[in-house]
């Protein structure tokens, strides 16, 4: 039953303060003080709310209640509804009853099509069943949370794209099928978006004022964008033409007149973008190459990735991809890597080469969003905990959530970085210190092979910061911090440190991958109690050195499955004498 707190419609009924006598059916007085007549409109409009949702919740298939005259089919799934209460509600359904029967389907009903009622924009399931329960009952249901949030927990849902997405579907459902309270309650929640949400998602709601015709409200969205940084590209390619050419009018009112020597340098540069563009849009990559040829334009000077990962289809991005020219870690003017790009478009391959060709899943946008959060942002739950049927396609939301947090697991100190925010020198100096103290741990259990992973990596040959288990002498090696060294030449010993110990921990993991699992699950551990055997009450000790003996146990038993499923793999692919003969030297070698 809806929650009588909530907007009720506006209809009344004329009520008597007299109740029928069930058993003759004359009227007769109450016996106790009658109630003040608007109380018992608000309980009678209250029931008969009541009732007509019963209209909405019984009418499945093998009801017993289903009482519905037609059908209409939304995203596959078709919705029984009773023409006469719509007829009544609204003007559109009206005429379209009147007008037309619809395809009939095999019980003689009629059947509507959603998206052939629509002239543009879509209207989903659930956006038209809270749209038919205010038809039916008058009062405005709060919005499914499964369709209506996303599944970043640290998101407060005030502002994020399902949540925009949602109020634009039930804003245009009630644009179309005229009914205008509806348009003025769900006008005024995206009135209360337009401020706290990103850039780029203002454009669905400033799209669907512009077709509403919500002036207020595209009012506002047009001033937002025109302040923000979104490029003439994303304006060209997501608003109709109309809306862009007024976003870029407000620009350039708000700006100063340039040189006229400057803006002819200008609209060279941007014509020689826009044909790289073109070329991208036909799917022609030779030409994107012969333009690169006879020009000075280079693809990251035209965002070449950016636009072909956002708009073109994948085969031409990967395509691009594989012309090598072009930095994958290259940020636009709104600060977004290719990856950040990516993660807005939720198609996995693209993510999948991108990451393959060194895409750094960790880099940070401006807000501090990672490509995983920026995906998180984008799916509603009901996409993301959607069960997958044997021999079905994996729902695209949730793969690419999955791909990016495995790539972070597998090597979570991957990273530029990017100095956005001021916690960024502390997380640097955090990243390091996990690197340090876990091949110092490698070190300590397995000297030869970590050695041969350094040297592969070349970290023996780059300045060490000192990490918590060289404090305590397990790697005494590691030099003290100069305190007489300068910021920038300190972060750049650092960096170089971080890189070279990301590549040995990477060998380790490609190539003893159930010891480097274990390694990972000791890191959670607490390093510093362990290592000091020494401290502490005798039975504390014991319980340490236990502990200890246990974590090298399970480490020399995942190396030797190592280095059998190695072994194996390698017996199994030599079948030739030469390949016999490498192989006999390289164990030699680093014997």
């Amino acid at each position: 039953m809806a929650n009588s707190s909530e907007p009720s419609s506006s209809l009344s009924f004329t009520s008597s303060s007299h109740i029928s006598n069930g058993s003759t059916g004359q009227a007769v007085p109450s016996s106790s003080t009658p109630e003040p007549r608007s109380n018992l409109e608000i309980i009678s409009l209250n029931r008969l709310s009541a009732n007509l949702e019963k209209l909405l919740t019984d009418c499945g298939s093998d009801s017993d209640y289903n009482y519905s005259d037609a059908e209409v089919v939304v995203e596959g799934i078709s919705v029984g509804i009773h023409r006469c209460i719509l007829a009544s509600r609204s003007k559109f359904f009206s005429d379209l009853f009147r007008d037309s029967k619809g395809c009939v389907d095999k019980d003689g009903r009629p059947k509507y099509i959603m998206s052939e009622m629509l002239p543009y924009g879509n209207v989903g399931y659930d956006a038209f069943l809270v749209f038919l329960s205010y038809v039916y009952t008058g009062k405005v249901k709060s919005s499914p949370p499964e369709v209506s949030t996303c599944v970043d927990g640290s998101c407060p849902h005030d502002a994020c794209r399902p949540a925009i997405n949602f109020a634009v579907e039930l804003t245009y459902a009630s644009s179309i099928f005229q009914v205008p309270e509806l348009v003025s309650l769900f006008q005024r929640r995206l009135f209360n978006f337009v401020d706290k949400a990103l850039a780029e998602d203002v454009i669905p709601i400033l799209t669907v004022a512009f077709h509403c015709q919500l002036k207020h409200v595209l009012s506002r969205c047009i001033d937002r964008v025109a302040r923000s940084n979104l490029d003439s590209i994303s304006l060209e390619k997501e608003l109709p033409f109309e809306v862009a050419q007024n976003v870029k009018s407000v620009r350039t009112n708000s700006q100063e007149d340039d040189e006229h020597t400057v803006e002819s340098e200008i609209s060279l540069r941007e014509r020689r973008i826009k044909s790289i563009h073109k070329a991208l849009d036909c799917d022609d990559v030779e030409l994107v190459k012969m333009i690169l040829d006879e020009s000075n334009i280079t693809l990251d000077e035209a965002c070449a990735l950016h636009y072909v990962v956002l708009y073109c289809d994948q085969k031409v991005a990967k395509e691009v991809l594989d012309l090598n020219q072009a930095d994958v870690n290259l940020r636009n003017s709104q600060g977004y890597t290719v990856l950040h790009v990516a993660a807005m478009r939720k198609e996995p391959s693209i993510i999948v080469s991108l990451l393959s060709k060194g895409a750094c899943a960790l880099d940070i946008t401006v807000d501090g969003q990672t490509a995983v959060s920026i995906c998180r942002r984008l799916t509603r739950p009901k996409d993301y905990n959607l069960k997958v049927q044997q021999g079905k396609e994996t729902n695209k939301d949730r793969m690419c959530i999955d791909v990016l947090e495995r790539e972070i697991k597998r090597n979570p100190m991957i990273g530029n970085i990017s100095v956005y925010s001021s916690v960024m020198a502390d997380d640097l100096h955090m990243k390091l210190l996990y690197l340090e103290n876990r091949v110092a741990l490698a070190r300590l259990l397995f000297p030869s092979e970590a050695k041969l992973a350094m040297e592969i990596a070349q970290a023996e040959t780059t300045s060490q910061y000192p990490g918590l288990l060289a404090s305590k002498g397990s790697n005494g090696n590691l030099r003290e911090m100069d305190l007489n060294e300068t910021p920038l030449v300190q972060k750049k010993r650092m960096l170089s440190r971080m890189e070279a110990l990301t590549k040995t921990v990477d060998t380790g993991r490609r190539y003893f991958p159930h010891c480097s699992e274990v390694l990972d699950k000791f890191m959670e551990d607490d390093l510093e109690d362990l290592f000091d055997l020494e401290t502490g009450t005798s039975e504390e000790q014991e319980i340490k050195k236990t502990r200890f003996v246990e974590l090298k146990e399970d480490v020399q038993r995942a190396f030797n499955k190592d280095k059998a499923e190695l072994h194996g793999s390698l017996s199994s692919s030599m079948h030739s004498p030469t390949i016999t003969h490498r192989a006999k030297n390289k164990s030699r070698k680093y014997s």
